[in-house]
């Protein structure tokens, strides 16, 4: 009798969100065997999956497989100037077609993909067999998981993918502890506008004084455009007096999450209900060509905080204020240009929290130790549960840093794997240099595109401290130059 053997991978990713995703594709082009394990039939999380198809800065930082993910979106919709269809963002996109482009990238590198499974259990293994070809080395250890359909499977490292640091916690890592309130999260709808008025539901507990305020600053029709979609269809995904809600959901057990998860569906029906019967939105409902739920709602909610793990670095608000002061941008991966955005309107406590609504900080770098657990190895982070302050999460969190910083792990995995060493023992510089050879901005000079000539002399020179950039706040999207006066 033959008895099956438990596949191996270099990499197994459990979450293929926006970072996640990335992760993968960078990983399978830079020669690993890559597996994404994914609860939802999508990859993209908070983009697709959680339904935020408004991308949230780096418009002019576009480079690696941020840029990449972007231009596709461009050439689909019939170029970039199309995708500025809603004032919040000036990249929109339909969820179920950025989950196409990055289902069609993945499957491109070479990505080999478990979708709508979980992980239920990870050990460490020491001395873990390699595959033909690889670098031996006694005593790196790998993982041996065990997924939710009940099949195992080996990985040399294991990647942290999901929305909210889950694996990272499951296998001990410490946590980063300067965790102050959770901030608001918002279950996304994506509604458009039938031919026929739509018959209004009353959801249960629905309470019309709450979103009373949701045009206090704007008119309706200009709340609505808020995210309106390239193809007319409508993002709500709206904070003042819509369907943001304050729930400490990262301590809760699964079956507290999806309690939880139902009373955020319940405030998002509710917001649709007012808006058909109280705004006169009597057309608007819920799309029913996006997603394939029986409620026609995102697979999951959009999470702004997540458990976040203590890394070899840890970005700050002080860091990005004032990267020279520290050392961290010699280290940089990858970048952002949005503020300190923090949600909680919703939180008893709101009033001590005003200050991080919209904290000004000059455009960032994010360095490689945010995703290597200080103490947990083979394993990394490649999205909002890397080492970044609660208070600086509320710019790394976004979805081109987490793309960016996914990216940069999955570069370190693939030499980490190549090179038969820990993670950590890799050098930054390696890393850096594979990202630049894939086009990734790793300091946010504006100065030049990764397409033109003297970007990486002038990336490498900035890493080096030989250039120093000039950072400001400008309005919601930041910037940084080596030639101000040009500029």
């Amino acid at each position: 009798m033959l008895l099956a053997c438990t596949p191996e991978y270099d990499i197994v990713i459990v979450g293929g969100g926006a970072g996640g995703t990335t992760a993968a594709i960078e990983a399978a082009r830079s020669g690993a065997k890559v597996l994404v394990v994914e609860p939802t039939p999508w990859l993209g999380g908070m983009l697709t999956s959680a339904g935020v198809s408004a991308i949230d800065g780096n418009y002019r930082l576009r480079g690696g497989i941020f840029g990449e993910f972007t231009d596709s979106l461009a050439l689909r919709y019939g170029g970039y100037e199309n995708l500025k269809s809603g004032w919040v963002s000036n990249i929109l996109f339909n969820p179920a077609v950025g989950a196409q482009v990055l289902r069609n990238m993945a499957d491109k590198a070479g990505v080999e993909l478990r979708m709508e499974t979980g992980l239920r259990d990870a050990r460490s293994e020491p001395d873990m067999t390699k595959r033909p070809g690889m670098t031996k080395r006694p005593g790196i250890s790998g993982w041996d998981l065990t997924l939710s359909d009940g099949s195992r499977v080996k990985a040399r490292i294991l990647i942290d993918g999901t929305e909210l640091g889950d694996v990272a916690r499951m296998v001990g890592a410490e946590e980063l502890k300067d965790r102050v309130a959770t901030q608001d999260m918002t279950y996304v709808a994506i509604v458009k506008e039938f031919q026929e008025p739509v018959t209004p539901v009353k959801p249960e507990g629905y309470d019309p004084a709450y979103y009373s305020t949701c045009c206090d600053s704007w008119n309706k029709e200009t709340m609505l455009n808020y995210g309106k979609l390239p193809d007319g269809h409508y993002m709500l995904n709206w904070p003042q007096g819509g369907n943001d809600i304050w729930i400490e959901y990262i301590d809760m057990s699964p079956e507290e999450r999806s309690r939880a998860f139902k009373k955020a569906k319940l405030r998002t029906l509710g917001f649709i209900y007012y808006l058909q019967t109280e705004l006169g939105f009597s057309h608007i409902g819920l799309a029913d060509d996006v997603y394939p739920t029986e409620d026609r709602l995102p697979f999951f909610p959009y999470f702004r905080d997540a458990w976040r793990i203590a890394g070899r670095d840890t970005m700050t608000v002080e860091a990005a204020k004032d990267p020279y002061r520290f050392d961290l941008y010699t280290r940089a991966v990858a970048v952002g240009d949005y503020p300190v955005d923090h949600h909680h309107k919703q939180h008893p406590r709101h009033e001590n929290l005003e200050h991080l609504w919209f904290g000004k900080i000059p455009s960032f770098s994010v360095p490689l130790g945010v995703v290597i657990p200080i103490h947990t190895d083979n394993l990394l982070v490649a999205d909002k549960a890397m080492s970044s302050s609660w208070e600086m999460n509320g710019a790394t969190r976004l979805q081109p840093v987490v793309m960016g910083v996914g990216q940069a792990a999955g570069a370190l995995a693939a030499l980490a794997v190549k090179k038969g060493v820990k993670p950590h023992e890799v050098p930054v510089s390696e890393v850096q240099s594979l990202l630049l050879d894939h086009g990734c901005y790793l300091l946010p000079f504006l100065d030049l595109k990764p397409s033109e000539p003297g970007f990486r002399e002038l990336q490498e020179k900035g890493l080096r401290g030989e250039v120093k950039g000039i950072g400001r706040t400008v309005g919601w999207a930041n910037e940084t130059w080596v030639n101000m006066e040009a500029n």
